[in-house]
């Protein structure tokens, strides 16, 4: 039987997460920890950058207006050591005073925007690499996890969670570092307001609870629209991609106008969701915007007024007027970083249910070696297995192939023939009985090192970005071009792979389309034969060839099969008739061994199957 059950139905679910959790970001900051030291240089620039920032404005009211342009010696106003620094600069360089007070003012504007590219390098520098290390980390555990498990989940679905899904995190981790570069400079410019004067400042605090308010109504509103809109989107993306997938299906059966007007659909729900999202955006850019204007036009009128009766000068006006946008601007910030926090929360989410999804093949805790070169003895004792503790696929399967044999199984659809073949390269894992390998059971080997020797050519041959010869060769530096050649040339594949554009360097198209079926197949072959396996797994590998190719493969497969014990699982009875054994399974049991004539001599399921086979294809013909 298999293992425990598993509900592979959460990952079709649309988590929405919380607003925040405190959990899950901890998780998440752990991977920005090896790049601690670039956060705190940013964390150190940005204090610098902001200290720069606020200093603007001061040269701009009171060393600019009130020292040089409307001098008021008497007037008692802090402008934090800013004139000193002016006067200074008057006398190092040799200038006049407003010639002096424009070097003062452009030199913090170089300075702070020198300071703030660093600092937002330095951040995106530890961003990137952080999420670089989540991603990878993603990856491996994907790589890691058991075939079972990519027969229930959909890939676009772990595809939306190591791409869209990180890069929110992204996103997130971006926007808290921006954010600190607003938040600084709103508590200094609020501090140097009420050092100016504590009236006017107390005055414009005062709009700021209403500027939060609107913020919090508004992102709390924009939370249900973003939402609609992402699942809008997602459906849109999984429409698309199934149409652009399915195309052929789509045109031979003239199913165009009904799978646009199926698009259409979708597309139209999104469009709306979409224009939803921008009128409260527009609405609430238009209310900041206005509380902006309204709060200038309240220190004209009340610091306007402070000015004319002397109490305050001109140049503490126009501080006032500077900094209205530094108090406003990190609360409309923070508004923006909740939508993103939230998206985050629910990626986040997601991301860490797929790294802590365990569904591995179990390994031994001491795994057994084997020797340097296989005999090629499989045995299969009492097998049983179920999917998802289901029917069982496999039951009490026993089964003995000797070094060098080959065996073929054969059988309708659904007799378990795949499955045997499956449990033997360890793609599952089973508790009913026991398969060994020249005496040593599977389960006491680690699963890469079985795999790697075991030769398994499936009917659809995977094509990788890359080459012919990088096909063939997958990564492994080790085999050498002779090599691949030698196995090209053993496959009957040389000939066709020279007459390509530019060989074996040809390029190879997405899912190989540029060639042909039988091609591929033939690439199939070489591809295992490059790795030289002791144990060659062929199933249904001569499917949907062409005669012509098909001569070819089994032309070859006398030389491949040398010295190799072979299984060969078809539907095609007429590709197994030279098996040394033909193993006859139904309904997960074999029910039939013996050679060709054996089996139709002796008038059983196998001569059914054959009889059965070879009338169709009368029939057909």
């Amino acid at each position: 039987m298999s293992g425990r059950l598993r509900d592979h139905a959460v990952f079709d679910a649309d988590l929405t997460g919380r607003a925040f959790d405190r959990r899950i970001m901890r998780r998440t900051l752990r991977y920005l920890r090896p790049y601690r030291r670039w956060l705190l240089a940013s964390s150190a620039l940005v204090l610098i950058a902001s200290m720069t920032a606020v200093w603007m404005p001061v040269v701009m009211s009171r060393v600019i207006i009130d020292g040089v342009l409307y001098p008021n010696p008497g007037a008692a106003a802090p402008d934090f050591g800013m004139r000193a620094v002016h006067a200074w600069l008057e006398g190092a360089v040799g200038l006049a005073p407003l010639p002096a007070a424009c070097l003062l003012y452009g030199l913090l504007v170089l300075a702070w925007a020198a300071i703030g590219h660093v600092q937002r390098l330095l951040l995106a520098r530890a961003c990137l690499a952080g999420i670089s290390d989540l991603r990878r980390a993603v990856f491996v555990h994907l790589e890691g996890l058991a075939p079972a498990f990519f027969d229930h989940v959909a890939a676009g679905r772990l595809m939306t969670r190591v791409t869209n899904d990180v890069e929110v995190l992204l996103e997130l981790f971006w926007g808290l570092g921006m954010l600190v570069g607003e938040i600084v400079p709103f508590f200094l410019a609020l501090a140097l307001m009420f050092a100016a004067d504590a009236s006017l400042a107390a005055l414009m605090l005062g709009a700021i609870p209403l500027v939060a308010m609107a913020t919090w109504v508004f992102r709390r509103a924009t939370q249900v629209v973003y939402r609609n809109v992402r699942q809008s989107v997602s459906r849109m993306n999984q429409n698309l991609q199934e149409n652009l997938s399915g195309m052929r299906v789509v045109q031979t059966h003239c199913r165009e106008q009904h799978n646009l007007d199926r698009y259409r659909a979708i597309n139209r729900d999104n469009r709306h969701e979409e224009i939803r999202a921008i009128d409260l955006e527009v609405s609430y850019g238009g209310f900041v915007d206005s509380l902006t204007g309204l709060a200038l036009a309240l220190i004209l009128w009340f610091g306007g007024a402070q000015a004319l009766a002397g109490a305050i000068t001109l140049g503490t006006v126009i501080l006032f007027a500077r900094y209205a946008d530094m108090l406003f601007r990190p609360i409309v910030a923070l508004g923006e970083q909740y939508n993103v926090l939230y998206r985050a929360m629910a990626s986040t989410e997601r991301i860490f249910q797929l790294l802590d999804w365990d569904e591995r093949i179990h390994e031994p805790a001491k795994p057994a070696a084997l020797p340097a070169r296989l005999a090629g003895r499989v045995e299969f004792r009492e097998v049983g297995f179920a999917y998802g503790g289901g029917p069982r696929v496999v039951d009490g399967v026993s089964l003995a192939i000797e070094p060098g044999e080959r065996v073929a199984i054969v059988g309708a659809t659904g007799a378990g023939k795949t499955t045997l073949v499956r449990l033997l390269a360890r793609f599952y894992d089973f508790e009913e009985g026991a398969i060994l390998v020249d005496g040593i059971d599977i389960r006491a080997v680690s699963a890469p090192a079985l795999r790697r020797r075991l030769g398994i050519v499936l009917q659809d041959f995977h094509v990788f970005t890359g080459s012919v010869r990088e096909n063939l060769r997958l990564g492994d530096a080790t085999i050498s071009d002779a090599e691949v050649e030698r196995a090209a040339r053993l496959v009957q594949a040389h000939e066709f792979i020279r007459a390509l554009p530019r060989g074996y360097d040809t390029a190879l198209a997405e899912r190989g389309t540029n060639l042909s079926h039988g091609q591929r197949q033939l690439l199939a072959f070489a591809r295992v034969l490059v790795a030289d396996p002791e144990v060659l797994i062929l199933d249904e590998a001569t499917a949907s060839i062409d005669p012509h190719t098909e001569r070819l493969i089994q032309q070859a497969l006398h030389r491949i099969t040398a010295g190799r014990t072979s299984i060969l699982i078809a539907h095609r009875l007429l590709t197994v008739r030279e098996a040394d054994r033909i193993v006859v399974m139904h309904h997960g049991r074999v029910r039939e061994v013996g050679t060709h004539d054996q089996l139709i001599a002796r008038g059983g399921l196998y001569r059914t199957l054959h009889e059965l086979q070879f009338r169709e294809e009368e029939d057909a013909a």
